[in-house]
């Protein structure tokens, strides 16, 4: 069954793409949900001359996710999980938790247009997030077990506080020579 989709779906096409569905599928979620229309011959015609009135407004669009494209292309998400012994996360890492750090870092993404495998064990994963059907940005997750950080802040505090000690036996130390 060939559609006219009328908003973007994830895994499926975007605005305005003319896709193939099972007609099941088509028939009874998309077409009913208003996410798509029959892709008839006059249609298509209408699609046509949608597009070319619509062109510099779908310019202006594309420009903007490329904006937004480029505020996260160099981000890199680090995110802390309960795992267990044999390295087995208690859950999943997925697209909400990623949106979620996202936002935590001041780039508000909608959920709905990443995608991730879930992440099920520890190590390295990309998230993938869909602007608009040009741009795409991949970002790089690594999902690290919660003990791990912990471990690595108690063994900089000590090496913190050292300096500290010292700092003023060498301020007295020049005081009580002069």
């Amino acid at each position: 069954m060939e559609l006219i989709l009328k908003e973007d779906i994830i895994g499926l096409g975007y605005k305005n793409d003319i896709v193939n569905v099972k007609s099941g599928y088509g028939r009874n979620y998309l077409i009913p949900q208003g996410k798509a229309v029959i892709a008839s011959p006059m249609a298509k015609k209408i699609l046509a001359e949608n597009l070319k009135q619509q062109a510099h407004k779908l310019a202006a669009i594309k420009a903007e996710a490329e904006k937004k494209g480029e505020a996260i292309k160099d981000v890199a998400l680090c995110i802390a999980a309960k795992v267990s012994a044999t390295g087995q996360l208690y859950g999943s890492v997925n697209a909400n938790i990623v949106a979620e750090e996202l936002k935590k870092l001041g780039h508000d993404i909608d959920r709905k247009i990443i995608t991730m495998t879930d992440a099920k064990t520890v190590g390295d994963y990309t998230a993938i997030v869909h602007f608009h059907k040009e741009v795409e940005v991949a970002i790089p997750v690594k999902v690290v077990a919660e003990n791990a950080p912990a471990e690595k802040k108690e063994e900089a505090a000590p090496v913190a506080e050292a300096p500290v000690a010292e700092a003023p036996v060498e301020e007295a130390a020049p005081a009580t020579e002069e």
